[in-house]
């Protein structure tokens, strides 16, 4: 068999153990460190501006950044989907902006 066919079998085994209930979740591996400077710098982004994107507050991204509070595990979850998948985060937060760039891209602009 293939690889992809063992891992969707795979996939599909975890989903009838959870939904015959015995398994009751995923465990999830939220980071214990999040480098926020090193996200938000490869995305070329202000402080100012990558609040805004994602919704935290300037205050908050310029306390991770100077080592002053570290984020919680949900900001460090998300902060983690960020660093991996920005444009998904982006399209899912601002819809109509994301839809903007994409009907530019199209047109060549």
């Amino acid at each position: 068999m293939s690889k992809m066919f063992e891992d969707l079998m795979a996939g599909l085994d975890e989903v009838e153990t959870f939904l015959a209930g015995e398994k009751t979740g995923y465990k999830v591996s939220v980071p214990s460190d999040v480098d926020v400077k090193a996200i938000r710098k490869r995305l070329s982004m202000t402080q100012s501006r990558f609040s805004d994107t994602f919704g935290f507050s300037l205050d908050a991204v310029k306390h991770w950044e100077g080592g002053r509070r570290t984020p919680e595990s949900s900001a460090r979850a998300f902060l983690t989907v960020i660093a991996k998948n920005p444009s998904a985060v982006i399209a899912a937060l601002h819809p109509v902006e994301e839809g903007r760039v994409a009907k530019k891209r199209r047109n060549g602009r």
